[in-house]
């Protein structure tokens, strides 16, 4: 890897820390009288300090050092994290991503971001700036302390040999303050030969240190390194909760139960070896940690917590999976190629049929099951888990609530859901419109819902789920709902809708979509200017899906998107209307069963439920005349039933989706192309919007006919 390709890999790793970081303080914003993972919070900013230093990015470095500073005083328990030093560290982080993002777009920072680093780094001296305790006046004579064994646990960083310091050095200046009575080299971090970096540091030790020095002279033996090594103390006659921390803190996997009491000091190399010999000796064998604690040698406490331990490794490594980072490029041409090979391989199937060789189709099933797998194979590479997404939003709603004095919980379900990639990218900035909208629209003002009996948080949702081969996002609110009245009023003022049509509840929630519609009374950097759901529903649109609303008044407000799960590959099943072809995406389509159906109706009787119908050549305008046979297909999005009228039924089939022009993005029913084996194009059917379509039919229809019978009665 070249210096280019690691800068590349260090932003990435640094934007994975920042977001840890952020997930783990907003963690403890939610709950406050909860413990909060210090240590992971420091381990990322001293990682990303590091990793900085190796590259020469001074800046990050000056920065995440006095960061790191105040984050071990909250490690050492002198300052406390909640209150004002929390919202301070969270801007931290925003700063040091600006830092990231300026050195990787290879710009240098403005005036701005220095009077912004300036401004926090003040902020930060001043949680470091705390008085030492005042020493009594009249003091008695200091008595000398007795020696004590100390137990020393340290793991140099891998950078330690490059900065020019010596390990061993460090090791060895212990013996001018005391005694080491025996020290364990742990080599567990040495890579294979062929991967050794002779310049990097790979060791850790255990030491046992008979001195009669206090904490701070032994960490001051370390000072030079002590930004790059981890070291844990144990002080002399410790209870036992801090061998067992230790024994939890150990950096290594050790499988054996001996090896970590070894580790962590609880015995030492020979107490464990005769313990092994009585082990072996006895019939049958106990285990070695009962029998430990039976001769006393180890309290019970810490041999349980070294077994869970070791229970937890055991865990850990049988669901290790190794990763490897691909650049997103390269996947995106690996689907471009299966598309190719899927249209190929049909391609191959027809001609086989054609010349009817029995031997041959087999052949070509048979390729068309691995292509299928190797379809399915790469798909999965590019589906991604959404909960990272959503894990971005706990900030938006954080920040945003603040602004607006609203107290607001973010509630997240679903987080493991997947879909491709490509869908992720592009569905950051439609979800994050809809969850500030949700926060400034949505939810009500802490004096609203007081008055109207609800709890003071306000809550915010964020759920996933997939359904008919569609992934379903929905953002929901328990705030007030639509003012429909002044929606209303507000769209016969602009001109949207007429002053005597007096539209339906569902037709008056769909106009905060049109462009440039605001009910806002002014204009903030939240809304106002119009802006914001119409591009919603423009990129969603985009990605061939759809976004609806609901909304209860005084409980709430939902808007559901529903999009497919991949832009590329799908199972498809088709269909013929003429000598046109059509794609029905394969998950929506439930059975199909023969026409029928009275003249001049557009639903049919299926098994005693109303089947309302779409006829494809109708809504096409294809010409010709049905044949005597036509077939219903019966399909399902979104809970809503319909039939599609067709000519004929061609089966299932592999089929590669293909963007379609922008003169035809917006064909009502159509939701993409294909190119078939054959060389011909089918067009993918917009399943949801054909079903809209004949529910509105249907239920025109009745409402037309209700109309009739009250005016022939009357």
């Amino acid at each position: 890897m070249d210096m280019d390709d690691a800068l590349k890999t260090f932003f990435s790793e640094a934007r994975e820390l920042l977001a840890d970081m952020e997930t783990a303080l907003l963690g403890a914003d939610e709950a406050p009288g909860a413990a909060v993972d210090v240590n992971a919070i420091f381990r990322a900013a001293h990682t990303i300090k590091g990793s900085a230093g190796l590259f020469g990015l001074d800046g990050v470095v000056r920065f995440t050092h006095v960061l790191e500073s105040v984050l071990d005083e909250v490690r050492a328990g002198a300052v406390a994290i909640h209150g004002p030093l929390l919202p301070l560290l969270l801007r931290c982080c925003d700063h040091v991503e600006a830092w990231v993002d300026a050195l990787e777009a290879g710009v240098e920072p403005g005036a701005g971001h220095r009077a912004a680093e300036d401004s926090l780094l003040a902020q930060l001296r001043a949680f470091l700036g705390a008085p030492a305790a005042e020493t009594p006046v009249a003091a008695a004579a200091t008595p000398v302390p007795a020696e004590g064994q100390w137990h020393l646990s340290i793991r140099f960083g891998a950078d330690v040999l490059r900065n020019g310091m010596d390990p061993l050095a460090f090791v060895r200046y212990l013996s001018t303050i005391g005694r080491i009575e025996r020290i364990v080299t742990l080599p567990d971090a040495v890579p294979a030969l062929e991967d050794l970096d002779p310049e990097g540091c790979c060791l850790g030790f255990e030491i046992a240190l008979v001195t009669a020095a206090d904490r701070a002279t032994i960490e001051s033996v370390f000072e030079f390194v002590i930004d790059d090594c981890e070291l844990r103390l144990v002080p002399p006659r410790s209870r036992a909760g801090e061998y067992i921390d230790l024994i939890r803190a150990l950096p290594e996997q050790p499988e054996r139960i001996g090896e970590i009491l070894v580790r962590c000091g609880s015995i030492t190399e020979r107490e464990l070896e005769e313990a092994l010999g009585r082990q072996r000796a006895a019939d049958p064998a106990p285990r070695l940690g009962v029998l430990l604690a039976e001769q006393g040698q180890v309290a019970p406490e810490v041999v349980e917590a070294a077994l869970d331990r070791q229970r937890r490794v055991r865990e850990t490594r049988s669901g290790e999976a190794s990763t490897i980072r691909v650049d997103a490029a390269k996947l995106d041409r690996l689907i471009t190629l299966v598309g190719e090979l899927v249209i190929a391989a049909a391609g191959a199937q027809q001609a086989g049929r054609r010349v009817r060789d029995l031997e041959l189709q087999e052949a070509h099933a048979t390729l068309d099951a691995l292509v299928q797998d190797v379809r399915d194979s790469a798909l999965n590479l590019r589906m991604v888990r959404i909960g990272a997404t959503f894990s971005r939003f706990k900030r938006v709603v954080h920040d945003v609530a603040a602004e607006l004095g609203k107290d607001i919980e973010l509630v997240v379900s679903g987080e493991d859901t997947e879909l491709d990639k490509t869908v992720v990218e592009k569905l950051g900035d439609p979800l994050m419109h809809l969850v500030r909208n949700a926060i400034d629209h949505g939810i009500d003002s802490p004096e609203q819902r007081a008055a109207r009996g609800k709890p003071a948080r306000g809550v915010v949702g964020l759920n996933a789920y997939h359904d008919s081969g569609a992934i379903v996002i929905e953002v929901s609110d328990d705030g007030g709902g639509l003012n429909r009245e002044r929606i209303l009023a507000k769209a016969r003022e602009r001109g949207i809708v007429d002053a005597d049509h007096v539209p339906a509840d569902h037709e008056i929630d769909q106009l905060i979509f049109e462009a440039g519609f605001s009910t806002a009374e002014q204009v903030t950097n939240l809304s106002g200017r119009g802006v914001g759901m119409d591009v919603v529903k423009q990129n969603i649109t985009a990605l061939r899906g759809s976004v609806e609303l609901a909304s209860r008044p005084g409980e709430g407000t939902t808007v559901t998107v529903r999009l497919p799960l991949t832009l590329a590959i799908i199972n498809g099943f088709q269909v013929a209307v003429g000598r046109s072809m059509f794609v029905v995406p394969m998950e929506m389509v439930d059975e199909c069963v023969a026409y029928s159906c009275a003249d001049g109706h557009d639903y049919t009787d299926l098994r005693g439920s109303v089947l309302p119908l779409v006829r494809l050549r109708e809504l096409f305008h294809l010409g010709g005349t049905p044949p005597a046979r036509q077939n219903i297909v019966v399909v399902q999005a979104g809970g809503a039933r319909c039939g599609l009228v067709v000519d004929a039924l061609l089966g299932e089939s592999q089929t590669v989706i293909k963007p379609m022009s922008r003169m035809f993005q917006n064909v009502r029913g159509v939701s993409g192309s294909a190119l078939l084996g054959s060389g011909e194009l089918a067009l993918i059917l917009d399943v949801p919007a054909l079903s809209k379509l004949a529910l509105a039919r249907h239920a025109g229809r009745v409402q037309s006919t209700e109309s009739r019978s009250r005016v022939a009665t009357v």
